[in-house]
């Protein structure tokens, strides 16, 4: 007997990139309008569009959310999210102009440069390995 699993494309989460800004020994953080559980301040992105692969989705979205201007560096990696169940990618991107706002407030109420001792402040629950590996490395502490 051979059991076939489905997954319902009702209830399927599209697959999100977010993008990892350090600039002057700080990473840019945003926070959510409306939180998902414990989830409230998340590096900015959104879903990944057709066509598009996590680098150009992270490009784009920082951009609509935070007006900056970013160029793509590298996957860190990715991983379905613990907490919110989503296929999370993770782009380390270079801020190349432009000054942090909340350009898209239906989504965001805040945006904050943040400092390494301040990530646990933010994100009680621990960043994803990569990410924390990759901002040990770039930012003083």
């Amino acid at each position: 007997m051979t059991t076939e699993t489905t997954t319902d494309p009702k209830t399927e989460k599209p697959p999100v990139s977010v993008a990892i800004i350090v600039d002057q020994g700080k990473v840019l953080m945003a926070r959510r309008r409306a939180a998902e559980g414990e989830i409230s301040w998340v590096f900015p992105g959104g879903a990944i569009e057709a066509g598009e692969g996590p680098q150009e989705a992270a490009v784009r979205e920082v951009a609509e959310e935070t007006g900056l201007k970013v160029e793509a560096v590298k996957v860190l990696g990715d991983r379905v999210h613990p907490k919110s169940k989503v296929p999370m990618h993770y782009v380390a991107v270079r801020l190349v102009g432009g000054e942090a706002t909340v350009a898209d407030d239906e989504e965001l109420d805040a945006v904050a440069w943040i400092t390494h001792a301040e990530i646990a402040d933010h994100v009680p629950y621990g960043l994803f390995e990569p990410v924390q590996k990759y901002l040990d490395g770039v930012l003083p502490h």
